[in-house]
């Protein structure tokens, strides 16, 4: 039999699109005395409306729900709840995307692969210090977000550095992005200069050695 959960536990909300995961997730939290489950949702809009009403402490965001993009999903569940720490579960292991979500403001990084007891912690760990991020990911992962070209480049001069790996000219660029194609050059002026790159092709070829961008973009600037 499982305690009565204490007024000032830790108040999560579960957000994931498969019923039966988030039905574990909570009898794997509801076992610890010290964390009480105030809400679920499947899809973004629904995970975005639950925080705004329940204000929670912590959210565990799957990273692939349906709706919106995940970065997208975090900056709305952040502009609505500022106070509420994010820790994002994924089955996804890679540096570029978790280099964005810690720029977004994420507070945990989990593998699903985690145990019980890692999960739980994390949980208390992110709630207990704002401060604090929690990542259980590869060693790779981990190396390529702490080498310091990784953070180099700011959102838009990702976006824009990922549709020149798709051979876009800076005018298709623009219109992609609903920038000015003075805008886009600049940011492209910025890119050469913090990858060290002397051309569109060799800091794209950098990006990609660093995991910036996704190796796809790849086939078609060759």
């Amino acid at each position: 039999m499982v305690a009565e959960t204490p007024s000032d536990a830790i108040s999560v909300v579960l957000v994931d699109d498969h019923a039966l995961f988030r039905e574990g997730l909570r009898e794997i939290l509801e076992c610890d005395g010290g964390i009480r489950i105030v809400g679920e949702a499947g899809d973004s809009e629904t995970a975005v409306a639950v925080v705004a009403k329940n204000r929670p402490d912590v959210v565990l965001l799957d990273v692939e729900i349906p709706g919106d993009e995940v970065t997208d999903t975090v900056a709305n569940i952040r502009k609505l709840s500022p106070e509420t720490r994010i820790i994002i579960l994924s089955m996804y292991d890679g540096p570029q995307l978790l280099t964005r979500l810690l720029s977004a403001g994420i507070r945990g990084y989990l593998l699903k692969s985690v145990h019980r007891h890692e999960l739980i912690a994390a949980v208390h760990s992110v709630h207990e210090d704002a401060s604090r991020v929690v990542l259980a990911v590869s060693r790779h992962s981990l190396a390529r977000v702490q080498s310091p070209s990784t953070g180099m480049l700011s959102e838009k001069e990702l976006e824009v550095l990922q549709l020149a790996a798709q051979a876009l000219s800076n005018a298709q660029i623009a219109r992609r992005l609903g920038l000015a194609e003075a805008t886009v050059k600049r940011h492209l002026r910025n890119i050469f200069v913090k990858l060290n790159a002397v051309s569109r092709i060799d800091a794209v070829n950098k990006a990609l050695a660093t995991s910036l961008i996704s190796p796809q973009a790849r086939s078609e600037v060759d």
